[in-house]
Protein backbone atom coordinates (compact mmCIF):
# COMPACT_ATOMS: atom_id res chain seq x y z
CA UNK A 1 0.00 0.00 0.00
CA UNK A 2 1.24 3.56 -0.53
CA UNK A 3 0.43 6.19 2.03
CA UNK A 4 0.69 9.62 1.82
CA UNK A 5 -0.09 12.35 5.09
CA UNK A 6 -0.14 15.37 4.03
CA UNK A 7 0.06 18.66 6.34
CA UNK A 8 -1.09 21.69 6.09
CA UNK A 9 0.30 24.44 7.88
CA UNK A 10 2.67 25.46 10.14
CA UNK A 11 6.38 23.97 10.72
CA UNK A 12 6.14 20.80 12.62
CA UNK A 13 8.58 20.80 15.80
CA UNK A 14 11.78 18.68 15.71
CA UNK A 15 10.49 16.57 18.30
CA UNK A 16 7.79 15.83 16.83
CA UNK A 17 9.35 14.79 13.41
CA UNK A 18 11.98 12.33 15.29
CA UNK A 19 8.88 10.81 16.29
CA UNK A 20 7.60 10.31 13.14
CA UNK A 21 10.48 9.65 11.33
CA UNK A 22 10.87 6.19 13.90
CA UNK A 23 7.12 5.48 12.99
CA UNK A 24 8.17 5.64 9.17
CA UNK A 25 11.40 3.41 9.81
CA UNK A 26 8.55 0.70 11.35
CA UNK A 27 6.02 1.15 8.92
CA UNK A 28 8.78 0.34 5.95
CA UNK A 29 7.91 -3.26 6.84
CA UNK A 30 4.04 -2.89 5.55
CA UNK A 31 3.63 -0.25 3.27
CA UNK A 32 5.44 2.73 1.62
CA UNK A 33 4.44 5.79 3.56
CA UNK A 34 5.67 9.66 2.91
CA UNK A 35 5.17 12.63 4.94
CA UNK A 36 4.55 16.22 2.97
CA UNK A 37 4.10 19.64 3.87
CA UNK A 38 2.52 22.57 2.41
CA UNK A 39 2.31 25.76 3.64
CA UNK A 40 -1.58 26.24 1.88
CA UNK A 41 -4.26 24.57 0.27
CA UNK A 42 -3.35 25.52 -3.05
CA UNK A 43 0.21 23.76 -2.79
CA UNK A 44 -1.98 20.86 -1.65
CA UNK A 45 -4.25 20.73 -4.12
CA UNK A 46 -1.59 20.97 -7.24
CA UNK A 47 -0.09 17.71 -5.44
CA UNK A 48 -3.19 15.59 -5.03
CA UNK A 49 -3.82 12.45 -7.25
CA UNK A 50 -6.53 12.34 -8.40
CA UNK A 51 -6.38 8.37 -8.05
CA UNK A 52 -5.42 8.37 -3.89
CA UNK A 53 -8.71 7.72 -1.63
CA UNK A 54 -7.96 10.98 0.38
CA UNK A 55 -9.57 10.89 4.29
CA UNK A 56 -9.55 14.06 5.85
CA UNK A 57 -8.48 14.17 9.63
CA UNK A 58 -10.74 16.43 11.51
CA UNK A 59 -12.39 16.88 15.03
CA UNK A 60 -15.41 16.91 12.54
CA UNK A 61 -15.06 13.47 11.33
CA UNK A 62 -15.82 10.29 12.37
CA UNK A 63 -14.37 9.05 15.32
CA UNK A 64 -12.85 5.45 14.70
CA UNK A 65 -11.25 2.91 17.03
CA UNK A 66 -7.54 1.29 16.29
CA UNK A 67 -9.42 -1.65 14.93
CA UNK A 68 -11.61 0.34 12.83
CA UNK A 69 -8.82 2.17 11.03
CA UNK A 70 -7.27 -1.12 10.88
CA UNK A 71 -10.43 -2.49 9.25
CA UNK A 72 -10.43 0.35 6.91
CA UNK A 73 -6.87 0.24 5.97
CA UNK A 74 -7.44 -3.44 5.25
CA UNK A 75 -10.34 -2.84 3.17
CA UNK A 76 -9.44 -0.28 0.44
CA UNK A 77 -6.25 -2.64 0.24
CA UNK A 78 -8.48 -5.67 -0.44
CA UNK A 79 -10.55 -3.18 -2.84
CA UNK A 80 -7.41 -1.96 -4.93
CA UNK A 81 -7.25 1.26 -3.38
CA UNK A 82 -3.53 0.95 -2.28
CA UNK A 83 -3.01 4.60 -2.85
CA UNK A 84 -4.18 6.34 0.26
CA UNK A 85 -3.72 9.71 1.27
CA UNK A 86 -4.29 11.22 4.85
CA UNK A 87 -4.80 15.04 5.18
CA UNK A 88 -4.13 17.32 7.94
CA UNK A 89 -4.48 20.71 8.41
CA UNK A 90 -7.77 21.13 6.47
CA UNK A 91 -11.36 20.38 5.59
CA UNK A 92 -11.55 22.33 2.07
CA UNK A 93 -10.44 20.16 -0.24
CA UNK A 94 -12.18 17.46 -2.35
CA UNK A 95 -12.22 14.28 0.02
CA UNK A 96 -13.24 10.46 -0.22
CA UNK A 97 -14.60 10.62 3.92
CA UNK A 98 -13.34 12.29 7.44
CA UNK A 99 -12.23 10.88 9.94
CA UNK A 100 -11.53 12.18 13.67
CA UNK A 101 -8.73 11.05 15.90
CA UNK A 102 -10.20 12.63 18.34
CA UNK A 103 -12.89 15.42 19.47
CA UNK A 104 -9.95 17.47 21.35
CA UNK A 105 -8.13 19.95 19.49
CA UNK A 106 -4.32 19.32 18.90
CA UNK A 107 -1.36 20.78 17.82
CA UNK A 108 -0.87 20.02 14.12
CA UNK A 109 2.85 18.19 14.95
CA UNK A 110 1.20 16.02 17.69
CA UNK A 111 -1.79 14.97 15.38
CA UNK A 112 0.43 14.26 12.94
CA UNK A 113 2.97 12.02 15.08
CA UNK A 114 -0.51 10.57 16.30
CA UNK A 115 -1.44 9.51 12.73
CA UNK A 116 1.01 7.89 12.09
CA UNK A 117 1.19 5.63 15.35
CA UNK A 118 -2.34 4.75 14.54
CA UNK A 119 -1.29 3.37 11.37
CA UNK A 120 1.08 1.53 12.76
CA UNK A 121 -0.96 0.46 14.97
CA UNK A 122 -3.41 -0.70 12.40
CA UNK A 123 -0.69 -2.66 10.79
CA UNK A 124 -0.27 -5.01 14.07
CA UNK A 125 -3.48 -5.35 14.35
CA UNK A 126 -4.26 -6.50 10.87
CA UNK A 127 -0.95 -8.50 11.33
CA UNK A 128 -2.18 -10.26 14.64
CA UNK A 129 0.94 -8.56 16.21
CA UNK A 130 1.38 -7.70 19.88
CA UNK A 131 1.46 -3.54 20.04
CA UNK A 132 3.80 -3.14 22.25
CA UNK A 133 7.70 -4.06 21.80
Amino acid sequence: MNIKVYVVGEKIDKTFLEGIKEYEKRLSRYCKIKLQSFKNEEQLLKKLADKSYKILISVNGKTVTSEELADKINHLGITGKSDVTFVIGTNNIPHDEVVALSTIEMDLGIKTLIMFEQIYRSYRILGNEPYHK
